[in-house]
């Protein structure tokens, strides 16, 4: 499975944007998927996920109530809609399909796209 996501950009605070991540090579219609974040000098953090049959998502703390993921099979994609940026949502931001959960929460992923930059200024 080759993940390309993009929509990332330059945001002022309180803005929004729409991640896409579209796989190519196999459909990822049974995996669950989802997007990471990794700021400068800081480790790669889970941000948002969704499971295959799009029922159940999971938010970290910091993005809930802002931010929403969902998917379309038919087009192999899924999204991110971040609103009410924050400069601390600054990252890259990579999507990442067939995830690793332990405790509820995914932890890693088999499959990983090659991140956009996602830059939200005061």
């Amino acid at each position: 499975v080759q993940l390309q996501a993009s929509g990332g950009g330059l945001v002022q605070a309180g803005g929004s944007l729409r991640l896409s991540c579209t796989a190519s090579g196999r459909t990822f219609s049974s995996y669950a998927v989802g997007w990471f974040r990794q700021a400068p000098g800081k480790e790669r953090e889970f941000v948002a996920a969704i499971r295959r049959s799009g029922g159940t998502t999971y938010y970290a703390d910091s993005v809930k109530g802002r931010f929403t993921i969902s998917r379309d099979s038919a087009k192999n994609t899924v999204y991110l809609q971040m609103n009410s940026l924050k400069p601390e949502d600054t990252a890259t931001y990579f999507c990442a399909a067939d995830l690793y959960f332990d405790k509820g929460l995914p932890v890693g992923a088999r499959y990983w796209g090659q991140g956009t930059q996602v830059t939200v200024s005061s």
